[in-house]
């Protein structure tokens, strides 16, 4: 089995994926399953992305398109007015920040990195809402996040079925890689998308078997923050699921995970500062 890459290259800056590393929410919408990650004004957006820096997050993850289930389509020119200044703030506030544009539509992910400052992409579609966006991260140079999602925002929960979510998931990236690796892409991080077309026995499923994704030889992303997985299980609400987060956050570290997408960043941080110790790997400072 080919080993994961221990570095990607962020528009010049090498990020270190020997140990796990986590990423910040922010999302620019008024819409967002989880109202804590909602920040619609420039004051709110630099406050909630120094915030996530200071509590150790690796990289802040912008995005204008709530993705939640049965959420309303929205036009490229909001999605652009909403993440696009958004993305320009950050990197002039805090140009220590790396920043991800959480889009999947290449003309914003283009803008958002050549003009904005944007460092990478993450796509919930893995291609497949545009068929341009892998020869335009090609172009760009950047890491791209490929989720896997069955439908979209507004049909992924429609009864998803699966004969084996895992197998059928890493079948689907597979067919994907090559088109990629052709486009030029050099660092391709992948995420199974958790709760995208997906039940919630087929969530612990994928969690369980997080493992299995290493056979790919490419580092993982994990969104599990409050995600109804947990509040269902638990019979409480997304506001009340940090520790669910925490703990289902921990169980991903232990199988895997090299990055944590999260909306709450210092438990998280600490989650794999815990559990970097119990597998003996060293910290950084």
């Amino acid at each position: 089995m080919k080993g994961k890459p221990q570095y990607i290259n962020l528009r010049g800056r090498l990020l270190d994926l020997s140990t796990p590393r986590v990423m910040g929410i922010i999302n620019v919408t008024p819409d967002s399953f989880y109202r804590g990650s909602r920040f619609t004004n420039d004051a709110g957006i630099i406050d909630a992305a120094s915030k996530m820096l200071e509590e150790g997050a690796d990289i802040i993850d912008v995005g204008g398109y709530s993705s939640r289930p049965g959420a309303d389509h929205i036009s490229e020119t909001e999605e652009k007015k909403r993440v696009l200044e958004a993305v320009r703030l950050i990197a002039r506030e805090r140009p220590d920040a790396v920043i991800s544009i959480d889009t999947f539509r290449a003309d914003i992910a283009r803008e958002a990195v050549e003009e904005c400052g944007a460092h990478m992409i993450n796509d919930i579609s893995g291609g497949e809402a545009d068929s341009r966006m892998f020869d335009v991260v090609g172009e760009l140079n950047v890491p791209y996040v490929m989720m896997h999602m069955k439908g979209n925002p507004r049909t992924m929960q429609d009864n998803p079925v699966y004969t084996d979510v895992v197998a059928e998931i890493l079948s689907w990236f597979g067919k994907r890689l090559f088109r990629l690796r052709s486009a030029g892409v050099k660092d391709i991080i992948i995420d199974p998308g958790f709760g995208f077309g997906k039940s919630i026995d087929h969530n612990f499923g994928i969690l369980r078997s997080l493992s299995d994704f290493s056979i790919a030889g490419l580092p993982v992303m994990v969104g599990l923050s409050r995600k109804s997985m947990i509040w269902k299980t638990l019979g409480i609400t997304s506001d009340q699921s940090l520790n669910g987060s925490t703990v289902l956050n921990s169980v991903a570290l232990l199988n895997g995970a090299d990055i944590l997408r999260v909306h709450d960043v210092r438990e998280a941080v600490e989650a794999v500062r815990l559990t970097a110790r119990l597998r003996n790997i060293k910290m950084f400072p």
